[in-house]
């Protein structure tokens, strides 16, 4: 009898400690995680207050999403007692993590004004950005393309103030190319490039820097991150993987990153190329020709000619087998966990949906479906582009 009891004790101390192990994997994963900012704010600590007022303050405007589980955090972390009174910038999507090191470092105030490069796949712009101080967040006060325009005057009123703030900004699939010609037009930094980095190897991802910083170590800096990010995703990767090396996982992440904009999507998309490879089909996917077409040097501007589709390049994986050489731009966290963890399923097609996602299909019937059903939508969006531009005309005269 007591040897029964000993061992339910026993079980019920084990599922104890694994679920007590579970919630602090969880709350480290929301302490750590991105926050739900969708832009900046401004949080200013008056004297004398707590972590506890501010953890609230934080969790009424949207922040963070659980007070407890950022005093917890400080409290760990041993920055509770450390809080600084003064102006600080909570950047979009900072985690609970990177606030309560924002609030505890001290220094000068970080709210005023900030310049960002954004670098984008399509645009690339310099923002200026300044504090509304009665909603205390940010607003764009002025934008231009420093490849195209003349630098916006509200921008060279700023540039060589001592509180700007300076901000490059990378989205998840620029090429590397992309990012050596934003950061070189940027007239806040300095230095050369001596060459652009090998595709793949910047992480997409918003770095402060210093007015007069270096190209070359900022460079550096996106490449040390995706280097920490790859590796430790590699290090908890799935079994069975069609690919032996961290390099072809990368490979994979960048083309699933410009196969699909829909963070949901990845680890399905990344199921449908695991399956073609394992099965020996070739991936048979457009961002690759067209990556053979332009070698990342900007985009492509106009759809895929059938000569290119059938054209002989490195990348085209209509026609060789397996992997591209190389990846075919940087991509972001996301995607390479998804390259590395796919979802189970037996899709080996799929075809835009008309929602911004896709269907996908097991067999070749089902998918050819999905494509007369996207033709479909092809014809109608046509059809209403037509109208409206008649209407237009119409209205015009």
């Amino acid at each position: 009898m007591w040897r029964h009891f000993a061992a339910n004790a026993l079980t019920l101390l084990i599922v104890g400690l694994i679920a007590a192990a579970g919630i602090v994997a969880w709350a480290q994963s929301q302490y750590r995680g991105d926050g739900p900012l969708a832009e900046a704010i401004c949080l200013r600590v008056q004297s004398g207050s707590n972590m506890r007022r501010v953890a609230d303050e934080l969790s009424e405007r949207g922040a963070i999403t659980n007070a407890s589980i950022f005093r917890l955090g400080a409290e760990y972390s041993g920055k509770s007692d450390q809080l600084k009174a003064g102006s600080f910038l909570i950047r979009e999507g900072a985690s609970m993590e990177e606030v309560v090191d924002a609030i505890t470092r001290g220094g000068r105030s970080t709210c005023g004004t900030e310049v960002v490069l954004r670098i984008g796949v399509a645009t690339q712009e310099i923002e200026v950005r300044q504090l509304d101080p009665e909603t205390e967040r940010f607003a764009v006060v002025a934008e231009f393309d420093p490849a195209a325009e003349a630098a916006a005057e509200d921008y060279i009123a700023v540039r060589d103030m001592d509180d700007t703030r300076f901000r490059v900004s990378l989205a998840e699939g620029v090429t590397s190319w992309q990012v050596v010609e934003a950061i070189n037009r940027a007239d806040f930094l300095s230095g050369e490039v001596p060459a652009i980095p090998a595709e793949g190897t910047l992480a997409p991802e918003s770095y402060e820097v210093a007015a007069g910083a270096d190209r070359s170590a900022l460079l550096a800096q996106m490449a040390e991150l995706q280097a920490d990010r790859l590796a430790e995703a590699w290090a908890n990767r799935a079994e069975g993987l069609p690919f032996d090396t961290p390099e072809e996982a990368l490979i994979m992440a960048s083309i699933i990153e410009k196969e699909t904009a829909l963070p949901e999507e990845r680890p399905t998309v990344s199921s449908v190329f695991k399956n073609r490879l394992e099965r020996g089909m070739r991936l048979q996917t457009d961002p690759t020709v067209i990556y053979g077409v332009t070698e990342g040097r900007g985009v492509l501007g106009r759809g895929l000619r059938q000569s290119e589709l059938r054209g002989a390049t490195p990348w085209n994986t209509y026609v060789i087998d397996g992997l591209p050489p190389t990846p075919i731009a940087n991509p972001g966290l996301l995607s390479i966990e998804a390259a590395l963890n796919p979802l189970e399923t037996d899709y080996v097609f799929f075809v835009a949906d008309g929602t911004g996602g896709h269907a996908f299909a097991t067999n070749l019937a089902d998918h050819n479906a999905n494509v007369a059903r996207w033709r479909e939508i092809e014809r109608e969006r046509e059809r209403a582009a037509q109208e409206a531009g008649e209407d237009a005309g119409e209205s015009d005269q």
